[in-house]
């Protein structure tokens, strides 16, 4: 598994979770409750959370571990320039799958 799938499944899975984990989505919700946030804040975790998976993936593998999880990172500035495309795979994932599942 390469390193921007798992970052998308990272992606879409935390966009469910967030929308349907009885309590956690409870507190995510009232993130964006502020009358001026406009959602910012939930925005920020999410992509907090998003950098965190990504980084994580790309830790494994400088730690000589990603061989193990199939992650193709390397860690050097190209696994750099594929840890960002990551994330950005994993952003676009999260929103699509927010998009795409029911809301109340």
């Amino acid at each position: 598994m390469s390193a921007e799938m798992l970052a998308a499944i990272a992606g879409a899975l935390l966009s469910l979770l967030f929308s349907y984990v009885p309590g956690l989505s409870d507190w995510y919700a009232s993130l964006g409750a502020a009358q001026n946030d406009q959602g910012t804040r939930k925005r920020l975790v999410m992509l907090g959370l998003l950098a965190l998976v990504a980084a994580g993936s790309f830790g494994l593998s400088c730690a000589g571990w990603g061989t193990g999880y199939g992650l193709e990172l390397s860690c050097d500035q190209q696994g750099v320039m594929g840890l960002l495309q990551a994330l950005l795979l994993a952003a676009m994932a999260n929103q699509a799958t927010h998009r795409l599942t029911p809301h109340d």
